[in-house]
């Protein structure tokens, strides 16, 4: 199994919207593609609750059969149409990729 984690700092104000409303955002529209996306084994979004300065606004958990199918999941359209709307919202990113 492979596992795909991202997390995001997101910009306060940005398309007229808080962190928080990006965070909820991109829990919806990431979680949506479970059963649009075959690729996909499991996939979950959680919205942070930390306030250290640290900390980003929301990390994705996924996990793929294996590294080729992670990479296909990164081009179906499905996700390219989300992965499109993160540009302009965000200010900070981070990912992790490994084998289990």
């Amino acid at each position: 199994m492979f596992k795909h984690i991202v997390m995001w700092r997101f910009i306060d104000g940005a398309n007229g919207k808080s962190k928080l409303e990006h965070a909820q955002w991109a829990k919806e529209s990431l979680e949506a593609l479970v059963g649009v996306v075959p690729e996909i084994i499991s996939l979950e979004v959680g919205v942070n609750v930390c306030v250290a300065g640290t900390a980003y606004d929301a990390v994705l958990v996924s996990a793929f059969e294996d590294a080729d199918a992670m990479e296909r999941y990164k081009v179906h359209p499905a996700h390219a149409a989300v992965a499109a709307c993160f540009k302009g919202i965000t200010e900070g990113r981070a990912e992790a990729d490994y084998t289990v």
